[in-house]
């Protein structure tokens, strides 16, 4: 069993490294998951940190920061809300703190955690 709190100095370390805007949003965006679920757990996972045992991820890239979401589970309507095409995931892109909609990452946080259906299988067939 992984130690809850090497994890989260791990997640904190990946935000740390970032150039600003990214570790500005990174922080922004893990405080906000925080907040909409106080306990979740936070771990370092596919070089990202991901949160609720792989429902959320926080991806930062040289021109924005991707909050991602596991879609399995959500109807087509609800897919739509988020930018991408992966089968599995899809994610937000965020540019800067102050275009963030935070009432709408909620909303979004908020049916993933609800619908969605966790988790990957780690095992896949070839």
């Amino acid at each position: 069993m992984k130690n809850p709190d090497r994890e989260a100095e791990e997640v904190k370390e990946y935000i740390n490294s970032q150039p600003n805007p990214q570790k500005e949003i990174c922080i922004y965006l893990r405080n906000l998951i925080h907040k909409t679920f106080p306990g979740i757990k936070e771990e370092m996972k596919w070089g990202a940190p991901v949160f609720g045992d792989g429902k959320f991820y926080i991806g930062a890239f040289k021109k924005d920061v991707n909050l991602g979401f596991l879609i399995n589970g959500l109807s087509r309507d609800e897919i739509a809300l988020f930018e991408g095409s992966g089968k599995t995931m899809r994610h937000i892109k965020i540019k800067s703190i102050e275009t963030v909609d935070e009432e709408k990452l909620i909303r979004l946080l908020k049916l993933v955690n609800e619908k969605s259906k966790c988790c990957f299988n780690t095992h896949a067939k070839k």
